[in-house]
């Protein structure tokens, strides 16, 4: 009995002994923190995701309050955030634009043959290390979800034809499914965008290799470009690149497309 009385002294003992060194500790190493820096933390998402460039909230909120990024430079927390941050720093709000990602690609399994039969790692890093990719076409979605993984909100899903939907009520543009695509496919736009988009990343002249590769790819024919009254259209880098300053939405492009290469913004975001 007395070695249990003894033992339970002795941690006490212990106990208090280091509970004055770690309160001695806390004030002799505290360092004082910005009200405004947690104030403007706290109005933050806390996602932590990156889309504003930061390494996390922490910090964007430090970057914030010494001028170095935009009160608006946290994309998770949309226009709301933007306000809190503004108010805090007592300065005009900066506007801000919804954004979304768009995936630039519409080579479906029934689309795009595949090279052949891979057995490695199910991931679109590796599978595009291995052998560039799974399918013929070496500029297109591998297929294997990576951006999925990536994506901090659940706004990105694989399709049952093998390609990655993405839910645009959820979607923020943080670019992390960028980021994770070794293909680079995933595009930003403002979410208001009016106009047409290329869904083809197949930047290839070699004209025949791309019907082979992929029945949706673009194929260069240009048809585009003048059935554009507008000039909004340019064909030279390969894919149909559209000036939005120009562009008057009119459809005429997607509607002339031969590979049905190209969709309206609106449309694909609604649906």
């Amino acid at each position: 009995m007395k070695v249990i009385i003894d033992t339970i002294i002795v941690a006490l003992v212990i106990a208090f002994i280091l509970g004055v060194l770690l309160g001695l500790f806390k004030k002799i190493f505290h360092v004082d923190v910005d009200k405004k820096v947690q104030d403007v933390r706290d109005a933050l998402s806390g996602a932590n995701c990156g889309g504003c460039g930061m390494a996390g909230c922490d910090a964007f909120a430090g970057a914030v309050v010494k001028g170095e990024a935009e009160s608006n430079g946290c994309v998770a927390g949309g226009a709301e955030t933007a306000k809190k941050i503004a108010e805090i720093l007592g300065k005009a709000g900066v506007e801000v634009k919804p954004k979304v990602m768009v995936l630039a690609c519409n080579g479906t399994k029934e689309c795009a043959g595949d090279k052949g039969y891979y057995e490695g790692v199910q991931t679109c890093a590796a599978a595009n290390l291995v052998m560039n990719g799974t399918k013929k076409c070496s500029f297109g979605c591998i297929g294997f979800g990576d951006c999925v993984n990536a994506c901090p909100f659940g706004s990105i899903t694989m399709g049952d034809n093998g390609l990655p939907v993405v839910d645009y009520d959820k979607c923020v543009a943080c670019g992390k499914c960028l980021k994770a695509c070794p293909k680079k496919l995933f595009h930003l736009y403002d979410k208001d965008t009016k106009g047409p988009v290329a869904l083809c990343s197949n930047h290839s002249d070699n004209k025949p290799q791309i019907r082979k590769d992929c029945s949706a790819g673009c194929f260069k024919c240009g048809i585009c470009a003048k059935k554009c009254t507008a000039g909004a259209i340019d064909v030279t880098g390969g894919i149909p690149v559209i000036d939005y300053s120009k562009c008057t939405a009119c459809g005429e492009c997607v509607g002339a497309c031969p590979d049905k290469v190209l969709h309206m913004m609106q449309d694909l975001i609604k649906a």
